[in-house]
Order: structure tokens, then C-alpha cells, then sequence
């Protein structure tokens, strides 16, 4: 029953969910919004940089593929650094209650600031686009991280504490063999939205700075009036969030204990 039915769940019924988006989209195009361009137009318009993925014509008129390259290792750069900031951050937290008293309020204040407020801060303190956009990345996709850690380290039983102290163990020992896995699924769950806001961040890096990739391409293309190539852009960054996810998820099973 259950093999089936596999098929269904992850092929037929998100391609029935498709068609009917795009029927809305073609539908719109010749009703209410003439301006916006039809599926068939946008992949017409579209196709050089879909059939040539990694061409390089100029600074922003290359492959949409090429573009995706450049924005996914500046949020790759960004990402590891806001998981090497935010992972120790998030166990300090829940490991001291002082500690959360002091920084809490700070967190909770910084967490909802834009990355277009915090990109120019980026840029007056590194004076490149570059550092900017990694700063900007680290900064707003962090939270998460240390956010589901510190509750991580909280939510770990008193009593795999107290077996800890009773066998002696050290607080590296305690760290590694106690609180890290029992903390891991919360970790994971940080991570993936960590990594989500990533990408988020680096479109709106890019947008503002005219570097380079996706976000470059899709402000290029908006002054530009050509909405084939948004539309690429969106569905381009839609598509990549996607794989994303689907990949941390991947890692996550891989590193979930049996």
C-alpha cells in the first residue's frame, strides 16, 4: 500500500500543484495583469540563459546557473561564519542563565532589523561590497542558530546531568557526549532556518550592491523593464531554497542518532 502510494505523495500531487499555479499564472496574463508575461513568453525570453547555464557574455549578462554559482559561495562564506558565531553563543546561553538575563533583550532587539538597514552598516565599516554582504548574511541569519541551541541546551534532562556528574565527567566530555546530542535536533532546526534567511539575505545583498548573481541580476533586469528574466530570477531562487532545505535535511537524518 505504502509503495503505491509513494508515487502519489512526491511526484504526482506537488506536479498537480504546479500546473495548477501555472494555469493561474497564464490565466492572470490574459485578464487582469496584461503587463506580467505569459509561462510560454518567459521561457522563450528566458531560454539562452537556461540552454547556456554557465556563459559569460558580460558582468551581469551571464548564465543563470553562473549567477546561482556566485550568490551560493558568498551565502556559503556568510553561513558558515553566522554557524561558527551562533552555535557557541546559543550554548553559552543555555547553558547560564546570567548570561540569557544579560544578552536576551540584546538578541531579541537586533533579530527583526532588516538586512537593507544592516548592508550600508556593512558597507561604512568595510568599505567593500563583499565583507558587507558577509556581515549582512552572518549577522541576520545567526538568530536562529542561537536561538533553537540555547533552547537545545535547556530542554536536555536534568537526569543525563546528573548521570554526567555522577560518572565524573569532564565539561569538554559532558559537552560532547551529553549535551550535543541530546541538543542536535534543535541545532538542525536552527540551522535549516539559519540557512533559509541566508539565502533571503544574499538576493537583498545583491540587489543593493549590483554584485554579481542572482539578486544582481533581477535589479538589473527590473530597471532594465525585461519581466521574463525576474520571473527567471524568481523561480531561480525558489528552486535553489528549495535544494537547500532538502539538503539539510539530508545532513540532518545523516547525523540524527539511530
Amino acid at each position: 500500500m505504502n509503495e503505491k502510494r509513494f508515487p502519489l505523495d512526491w511526484l504526482v500531487l506537488p506536479l498537480i500543484g504546479m500546473l495548477a499555479v501555472v494555469m493561474l499564472w497564464a490565466i492572470s496574463c490574459s485578464t487582469w495583469a496584461p503587463n506580467l508575461p505569459s509561462p510560454i513568453k518567459t521561457w522563450q525570453v528566458s531560454l539562452p540563459y537556461l540552454s547556456q547555464p554557465f556563459a559569460k557574455r558580460g558582468e551581469l549578462d551571464q548564465g543563470i546557473l553562473r549567477f546561482t554559482w556566485y550568490s551560493l559561495i558568498l551565502v556559503g562564506k556568510g553561513y558558515f561564519l553566522a554557524l561558527l558565531i551562533g552555535t557557541p553563543l546559543g550554548f553559552l546561553l543555555g547553558t547560564s542563565k546570567l548570561l540569557t538575563r544579560i544578552f536576551d533583550p540584546i538578541i531579541q532587539f537586533l533579530k527583526p532589523v532588516s538586512p537593507l538597514a544592516w548592508l550600508p552598516l556593512g558597507l561604512v565599516l568595510f568599505g567593500k561590497s563583499e565583507p558587507a554582504a558577509l556581515f549582512t548574511i552572518a549577522l541576520c541569519s545567526m538568530w536562529p542558530t542561537v536561538v533553537n541551541t540555547a533552547m537545545g541546551v535547556r530542554a536536555v534532562p536534568q537526569d543525563y546531568l546528573n548521570v554526567a556528574k555522577v560518572l565524573k565527567l569532564s565539561r569538554t566530555k559532558t559537552l560532547f557526549k551529553v549535551l550535543l546530542p541530546a541538543t542536535l535536533p534543535f541545532m538542525f532546526t536552527g540551522f535549516r532556518l539559519s540557512l533559509g534567511i541566508a539565502w533571503l539575505v544574499i538576493v537583498a545583498c545583491e540587489m543593493l550592491t549590483g554584485a554579481p548573481g542572482v539578486g544582481g541580476f533581477l535589479w538589473q533586469e527590473y530597471n532594465s523593464l525585461i519581466y521574463e528574466h525576474i520571473i527567471l530570477c524568481i523561480l531561480t531562487i525558489g528552486a535553489v531554497g528549495f535544494a537547500l532545505d532538502r539538503l539539510m535535511s539530508v545532513v540532518e537524518r545523516r547525523f540524527q542518532p539511530a
